[in-house]
């Protein structure tokens, strides 16, 4: 008993020093790698609008679905992640061949519906309205999907020594592939609330809004002590300096919904500033006030230096509690660009744009050597770079992905005859990125499972290329396929 605790404690060290004392990668590589997203986005696109290879759903489009958007991802975090352009290029490359092509073959389609259905039925756990007049929109549901998935990919694949070290969360300051997917999740959450903000609906009373965000904080908060108590159960590895030895990115999130519930009334009471302009203040105010508290009032040396019992859980679990502010601020960088993208407009990329080169000036001020400030990027304070890396990066990706839905638009058949079969607006041509959109949150939370058990089975660390692979791929296809499941069935979990 004794030899076998002892293996198990050498193993858990091993794994903790896998993941500690990391310095990242250059920003042009990270870009490089999610790249592959987009690309994906563009040869998927391409076969729905030159070919109708979407047009009806079934087992073949699906693999072929999940070879495209998952497997292309986890090539490039992979095996690919030294040359992530070549991949890029042969996936744009067929489509490029497809848009040579024009408007395309034309094809008869079947009168049966496109799967998955719409119509909910009596086992959906719970439905979602989208407000009147305002429809989701197929590049969003794409970009939210993609984030979704690279990121379910990368907290099992980091366990394996086939995922690069330099993707990995870094130590304190630097950037990473893993650093910038927790804030790109935050700033996805924030594009979505900025929905009743653009509906522009009358705002339900503050007590009815308080009681709907404490309930989303409530089963946030009740999946932030279930990983609590399951991780310390079986003694997991984890990095300590990533949040704290009780905190985790649950409570994080828990605590989102309060904030953005007391910070929507100020689009109603201030109608001469634009409500993209007004959340974007807010989050520049955010990181500008919690950057000065950082550099000026001691706490980033708190943070970084301070012992970790020294003042009970505060000192125990500070970096979760004080990198708190920097992912509202990136929260509400989100809202921003959900109040400038969701609404219909002929000039959505172009206003997108104008975003990206904002957060890049930001992030260019507060970052670059040629600034004033001269600030490193620090994932474990959510400092102001951090923040502004987060936001310029998310919105640049909306930019691209709503640049490849003008080239081919995702509710056309190839066809051109009246009888052509429209597609939703409101899904992309990816159902699997659409699944992974619907039931976001759930995923997440499957993935997390998930990467426990694989972790809790096998040999992560001891596991060649070939192995490593094979294990990926049985997890991400299994959650694929969960999140189609439920996806077909009209099944949406709220949490």
């Amino acid at each position: 008993m004794t030899d076998r605790s002892e293996l198990h404690q050498s193993y858990k060290e091993q794994k903790q020093l896998f993941v500690s004392n990391l310095t990242g990668s250059s920003i042009s590589e990270i870009n490089a790698v999610t790249a592959v997203a987009p690309a994906a986005y563009i040869l998927t696109s391409a076969l729905h609008s030159r070919l109708g290879f979407f047009a009806e759903y079934g087992v073949l489009q699906f693999l072929v679905d999940f070879g495209l958007n998952v497997g292309t991802i986890l090539l490039a975090t992979t095996t690919y992640a030294d040359r992530p352009l070549l991949l890029c290029a042969l996936l744009v490359g067929p489509a490029l061949v497809l848009l040579a092509q024009g408007q395309g073959v034309k094809r008869q389609t079947k009168k049966t519906p496109r799967k998955p259905p719409k119509k909910r039925t009596e086992k959906e756990v719970v439905e979602v309205k989208p407000e009147v007049g305002l429809p989701k929109k197929a590049f969003i549901t794409t970009y939210r999907g993609a984030m979704m998935t690279i990121t379910c990919l990368a907290i099992l694949a980091v366990d394996f020594k086939v995922f690069p070290r330099r993707f990995a969360k870094v130590e304190t300051w630097g950037t990473s592939l893993m650093d910038l997917g927790v804030g790109s999740f935050v700033f996805s959450s924030g594009l979505v609330a900025a929905r009743p903000v653009v509906a522009g609906k009358v705002l339900p009373p503050l007590a009815k809004r308080l009681q709907a965000a404490l309930r989303s904080t409530a089963a946030l908060l009740v999946l932030g002590f279930v990983r609590l108590v399951l991780v310390k159960g079986v003694d997991y590895a984890e990095h300590v300096t990533e949040y704290g030895i009780h905190w985790n990115f649950f409570f994080t999130l828990a605590l989102l919904p309060m904030f953005s519930t007391l910070a929507l009334p100020l689009t109603t009471n201030v109608h001469s500033v634009p409500p993209s302009v007004l959340y974007a203040g807010i989050a520049c105010g955010i990181a500008s006030i919690d950057q000065f508290a950082l550099s000026n009032l001691g706490l980033l040396k708190f943070v970084l230096t301070a012992p970790r019992h020294s003042m009970g859980l505060i000192s125990q679990n500070k970096e979760g509690i004080f990198s708190f502010p920097g992912y509202l601020a990136i929260f509400f960088a989100g809202t921003a660009a959900g109040c400038s993208c969701l609404p219909s407009r002929p000039n959505t990329a172009l206003g997108l744009a104008k975003w990206a080169f904002f957060w890049i000036g930001a992030f260019w001020l507060v970052d670059s050597s040629a600034g004033p400030f001269r600030l490193e990027v620090s994932r474990r304070v959510a400092n102001a770079p951090y923040v502004f890396w987060v936001a310029a990066f998310n919105t640049a990706q909306l930019t691209g992905f709503t640049l490849v839905e003008r080239v081919f638009p995702q509710n056309s058949s190839p066809s051109s005859s009246s009888q052509a079969e429209k597609v939703d607006p409101e899904e992309s041509q990816s159902t699997v990125l659409t699944a992974f959109n619907d039931n976001g949150l759930a995923i997440f939370l499957l993935a997390n499972v998930g990467t426990g058990l694989v972790n809790l089975t096998f040999d992560a660390l001891g596991a060649g290329t070939g192995k490593a692979l094979g294990i990926l791929g049985v997890y991400a296809l299994t959650l694929a396929v969960a999140a189609v499941g439920l996806h077909v069935r009209g099944v949406r979990i709220k949490l």
